[in-house]
């Protein structure tokens, strides 16, 4: 038999409310008996007392505790006279002489009502009494050490003690009564919490678990592919928290997924333009429409490497991503790498008449620990991009410098420029500014991509921001290492 998660819970709390009553039954009956107990001791020291003083008066009377030697009911009397267990009757007489004296009168005979004394109850057997001497004057003859013992006096001198002997139980009918009906109350409210929640644990056993059994339901559309799926927040606890952010995995593997599905139609579309061109041309040449000259293969060679060169991008990025991307860092200066790339882009941006003016600080001092063929990457793509987009006789100012620790270097070209709500995404892969994906201006929007891949393997950062002359500003940010040696 499968035991669920209810039952379990279901379990749990009724035996946890199981063992609070079974503590709280034993605590409270420990304490009425404990509570009863000194109760019940402070009545016997009264009644102590009480006798005390009544033996004080006997032994003033006699000047010995002889009457009670030679008259063994006399003791009886005396405890029955101060213990009484009365009947209805009239109000008793106030001054009624002692039990031992010889003018006591006698007891009212058989059928003539009053009040009269009962036989003493068990507790009186348990007084006993001594003389100065401690020996014993009224049994018992052998007197515990835990007895309680109350010296009794006469004209200031010790004349006797009297005695009360510790008991073990409750000898007395009544308290033994209530002490059984507060045991069967007791119960009876134990039984009942028990019955309580036992009624009340299994419908929270299955509110708590109805959270959970959303989010296994929400795990399985998960794993069936169903990423819009989402769970209710019905709780600001643990578990609510768990909710909200299962909703927030749904979120991102659903937008993982529509990433995945426009990666896969962009690099449909990057491969199928450069082959569709390669596929017409060669057609054309087979069907004898164009000749094969030397323009038409340089066209051929053109689209050729254009693929290539988009193959390459791409795994280039697959290597990142899985981490086998490797970096053969040392130290260098930047500024020398820098003027490298530029001088090989020299001639296109004067092809094109776009002013390039460099402003490099001196870097012989700040050395960076990097890969150079991965930088010299980098400040190609970058310098390709603003070839790319910038228009013709526009402008494009690199600048190297140095703060504190950081190499900074920024790429500021003029017209035109980028939408406010486009350089969030600028560096994403297979983005292009415009939606067209013309290939007149532009190729295929993963040069910026590998660019912030770069720089995350240097340690840097990479941001995009409007430029003063009118276009695109990039700023690189690249840790340096000190002193070269």
């Amino acid at each position: 038999m499968k035991i669920t998660i209810a039952h379990r819970l279901f379990l749990v709390i009724l035996a946890a409310a199981g063992l609070a009553v079974v503590g709280m039954f034993l605590i409270m009956q420990w304490s009425i008996e404990r509570g009863f107990r000194r109760y019940v001791v402070s009545l016997e020291q009264a009644q102590l007392t009480r006798l005390a003083e009544r033996l004080e008066e006997g032994y003033a009377g006699r000047n010995s505790w002889e009457f009670l030697k030679r008259d063994p009911d006399a003791w009886q009397r005396l405890l029955a006279t101060s213990f009484p267990r009365e009947r209805p009757g009239p109000p008793k007489q106030e001054h009624q002489p002692p039990p031992w004296r010889d003018d006591a009168p006698p007891p009212d005979p058989p059928g003539v009502s009053g009040t009269r004394p009962a036989p003493p109850h068990r507790f009186g057997e348990r007084f006993f009494l001594l003389d100065a001497a401690r020996q014993p004057v009224v049994p018992p003859t052998d007197v515990p050490a835990a007895a309680d013992i109350k010296p009794l006096r006469n004209r200031g001198q010790v004349v006797g003690y009297l005695g009360l002997l510790p008991h073990r139980h409750f000898a007395d009918e009544r308290q033994i009564r209530f002490l059984r009906e507060q045991r069967l109350a007791l119960a009876l409210v134990a039984g009942t919490v028990v019955l309580l929640a036992a009624g009340l644990s299994l419908p929270l056993a299955n509110r708590l678990v109805r959270p959970i059994k959303a989010l296994a339901a929400g795990t399985r559309q998960l794993s069936a592919g169903r990423f819009e799926a989402r769970v209710p927040v019905a709780s600001a606890d643990e578990l609510g928290q768990l909710a909200r952010d299962f909703n927030s995995l749904a979120l991102t593997l659903e937008k993982n997924e529509e990433a995945r599905r426009q990666w896969v139609a962009d690099i449909s579309h990057e491969l199928r333009t450069p082959l569709a061109v390669l596929r017409g041309e060669i057609e054309a040449i087979q069907d004898g429409i164009h000749c094969p000259t030397t323009e038409a293969i340089a066209s051929l060679h053109g689209e050729a490497l254009r693929l290539g060169r988009l193959v390459e991008d791409l795994y280039q990025l697959s290597l990142f991503d899985l981490g086998a991307l490797t970096y053969r860092k040392r130290e260098l200066d930047c500024a020398t790498i820098l003027t490298q790339a530029l001088e090989s882009f020299q001639p296109d941006f004067s092809a094109k008449g776009i002013a390039l003016r460099a402003e490099l600080g001196e870097g012989a001092d700040h050395p960076l620990f990097a890969d150079g063929e991965r930088l010299r990457q980098l400040f190609d793509n970058l310098l390709e991009n603003s070839l790319k987009y910038t228009d013709s006789s526009g402008k494009l100012l690199v600048r190297l410098e140095y703060a504190g620790n950081r190499a900074v270097i920024h790429f500021q070209d003029s017209g035109p420029g980028v939408p406010p709500e486009a350089l969030e995404h600028i560096f994403e892969r297979l983005y292009r500014v415009e939606a067209s994906r013309n290939r007149a201006t532009g190729g295929a929007g993963l040069g910026l991509a590998i660019c912030r891949n770069i720089v995350a393997a240097h340690d840097g950062t990479i941001e995009a921001a409007d430029s003063p002359l009118g276009g695109l500003w990039i700023t690189v940010t690249l840790p340096v290492t000190g002193r070269m040696a």
